[in-house]
């Protein structure tokens, strides 16, 4: 698929994408490029590391909220309610945002607890307090905090944790590289529950129920993610990462979808995200809501439209196996 950028007549610009939609077995029904080389998830692989905390008890241990655990698989844009869910978390885990290792963002605030990752840098210490792992070492690798959530991520993608390509995130912790066939496969078993252990499907499900009960918390108010979630009215769960890559969970279907913007524009991920959803006969397709993502405008700096992004569909649609 490609994503064309236009002025006046003429295409200006071009984005290529690849993208795939599997079940929870991992069968694919929707697919557009390369799906099978790896691809690091960034922020996308947040409800998983969410989940991954959740899992080893983190909820009950110090009686988090729905809210905090939206902002745990969140990359929020630093409003005074995000600020707080952050800060909620911090205090019941009994630490400060001193204990934030992700650093201050430039632009957003003055403290790391304005930094997009904050919530899940903060759940992954409140990982450390339930493990009894190291708190000031919480970002490495070998941490046991760390380890725990790249097991959990690899049992979602029928991958080995022990031979992933591994690298380092904005944020400074770990990050993992799968095919986009099988993130799509994770983000099915998301939306489904299915082909996962029973303690991974039922923490899945409190995050799943966290993003789409308050959408707001996982990105912002007037947020790509925050609208296509509520525009779903719970059948969509989603989260974006940096470097265009984008995952999705229609929650009805069983189907994951995963995608990325191979030169790593965001600006590509919106009309690609909205195509694939037409494709795949979901109503959120045609929400008014989204029209501006589907196809957004091209302003010069007067305001005047002066051109549109828009996506040029090449799905090969496949059969998934009964």
């Amino acid at each position: 698929m490609i994503v064309e950028v236009t002025r006046g007549d003429l295409v200006e610009s071009v984005h290529h994408v690849a993208a795939c939609a599997a079940t929870p077995r991992g069968d694919v029904i929707l697919r557009t490029g390369d799906v099978e080389s790896p691809v690091f998830l960034r922020s996308t692989a947040k409800p998983f590391i969410a989940a991954a905390a959740i899992e080893a008890g983190v909820r009950d241990a110090f009686d988090l909220d729905m809210r905090d655990i939206a902002v745990m698989s969140a990359s929020h844009v630093g409003q005074p309610f995000h600020i707080d869910a952050v800060r909620s978390i911090l205090e019941k885990i009994g630490l400060d945002e001193s204990a934030l290792q992700c650093g201050a963002q430039e632009g957003r605030g003055p403290s790391p607890l304005y930094n997009n990752c904050s919530g899940k840098h903060a759940g992954i210490l409140a990982l450390c307090r339930v493990l009894g792992s190291d708190v000031a070492t919480y970002m490495d690798a070998s941490n046991p905090a760390q380890r725990h959530i790249l097991g959990f991520c690899a049992r979602l993608s029928d991958d080995d944790p022990a031979t992933w390509p591994l690298g380092v995130d904005g944020c400074g912790i770990p990050v993992y590289a799968t095919s986009l066939r099988k993130a799509a496969m994770a983000f099915a078993r998301f939306a489904s529950l299915t082909q996962l252990e029973p303690r991974d499907a039922m923490a899945l499900l409190v995050v799943r129920d966290a993003m789409v009960s308050h959408p707001e918390y996982v990105s912002g108010t007037v947020e790509f993610d925050t609208r296509v979630m509520a525009a779903g009215g719970g059948a969509i769960a989603c989260k974006s990462g940096a470097e265009g890559v984008h995952g999705l969970a229609l929650i009805p279907q069983g189907i994951g979808l995963a995608s990325k913007v191979l030169d790593g524009s965001s600006r590509g991920r919106g009309p690609m995200t909205m195509a694939a959803l037409r494709a795949l006969g979901s109503p959120a397709a045609d929400a008014t809501d989204l029209a501006g993502f589907a196809g957004p405008i091209v302003y010069n700096r007067a305001g005047r439209a002066v051109g549109a992004i828009r996506a040029v569909a090449d799905f090969a649609v496949e059969q998934a196996s009964t």
